[in-house]
């Protein structure tokens, strides 16, 4: 799948959603950190760790749509870069909607990817009225973050003329850089701290960072966030923008349920539910407005879990490009 194929796949993940043609969930089962650092072959490393999450867990994403239906299975533990793998691995079960039998089973590891970088060209892309031209600060060096900067060169270089990007160490967001050099439109410069946070209009938090990874005083007063990974922004910075700017997700109830994104912990943490609190607050919805407009002014902040209708719809559309040209194949014979 291309990028350009990927975007396609995800306007019309949106369009089933908003219009009810798309309906899906998101189970999860996080596992106790405690419980795999107790095992005598993982102990050792624990203290590489001690400022990211693990993130151990065992999640299933459903939806089914007019024609298809699907599940994504995924396995997650930072541990497994330590072992040669990805953090996360995925497999999606693509049906006939109807009889749900299997049409195909696909590695989904690079397709999630690629449909959860597409939330910062639609974020993004928000800012045009606003913006002429924006530097944005970029945490994160994983293959979200790689995608972040393919779907941004794809969709949005006329307007984002610089990225700073950030990893745990500098030499890791240098290799990074270096890696992703030849495949960015846009001009990325690896930094070692936050100095020229203050600088960026707009700011993508694509981490596994364990706590915030930045101050509020360090950002720009009317900065826009997107927010990718986990507990990764101050509460300081909610509770600021929740006062004067514009909250949204990309659904409530799913990042409330999920409850593992610092929106919805800012709740949780209180005895509240961003679910039954988000509507009062005027929390917006991407599932639910029919264009994710930005405010003209004002800080904004944009968390988003990662809907299940997005894999059913690119999914499908690799599974008929397959299809596409296998017949094409046939033919030729």
């Amino acid at each position: 799948m291309t990028v350009g194929e990927v975007h396609a796949a995800v306007e019309q993940a949106w369009e089933g959603l908003r219009s009810g043609a798309a309906t899906g969930g998101k189970a999860v089962l996080s596992l106790p950190e405690d419980e795999f650092w107790r095992q005598p072959d993982f102990a050792p490393f624990r203290d590489g760790f001690a400022d990211q999450r693990l993130g151990w867990k065992l999640s299933a994403l459903y939806c089914v749509n007019a024609r298809y239906g699907a599940v994504k299975i995924i396995g997650a533990n930072a541990f497994n870069r330590r072992l040669g793998y990805p953090r996360s691995t995925s497999t999606i079960v693509l049906m006939d909607k109807y009889t749900l039998r299997p049409l195909s089973v696909l590695d989904g590891t690079n397709l999630s990817a690629m449909r959860t970088g597409t939330y910062a060209s639609r974020f993004v892309d928000g800012f045009r009225a606003r913006y002429s031209r924006v530097a944005l600060f970029l945490f994160g060096t994983g293959p979200v973050a790689r995608s972040v900067i393919e779907c941004l060169s794809y969709s949005s270089a006329d307007l984002v003329a610089d990225i700073f990007v950030r990893s745990r160490t500098l030499d890791g967001a240098q290799r990074f850089v270096s890696e992703m050099a030849g495949r960015s439109a846009i001009p990325l410069q690896a930094v070692a701290d936050n100095r020229r946070l203050a600088e960026c209009s707009i700011v993508v938090t694509a981490s596994n960072a364990r706590q915030p990874v930045f101050e509020d005083a360090e950002v720009a007063p009317d900065a826009a966030g997107l927010h990718l990974g986990g507990d990764e922004v101050p509460e300081a910075y909610l509770r600021r923008v929740l006062r004067t700017g514009v909250v949204g997700c990309d659904d409530t109830k799913t990042v409330s349920r999920r409850n593992s994104q610092s929106l919805a912990l800012f709740f949780s943490r209180s005895g509240l539910s961003l679910e039954t609190v988000g509507p009062l607050l005027g929390i917006r919805e991407l599932s639910s407005s029919h264009e994710w407009e930005a405010a003209e002014q004002g800080p904004v902040s944009l968390t988003c879990v990662g809907l299940p209708a997005l894999d059913l719809y690119v999914a499908a559309a690799c599974y008929e490009k397959f299809c596409a040209a296998r017949r094409q194949r046939v033919e030729l014979r």
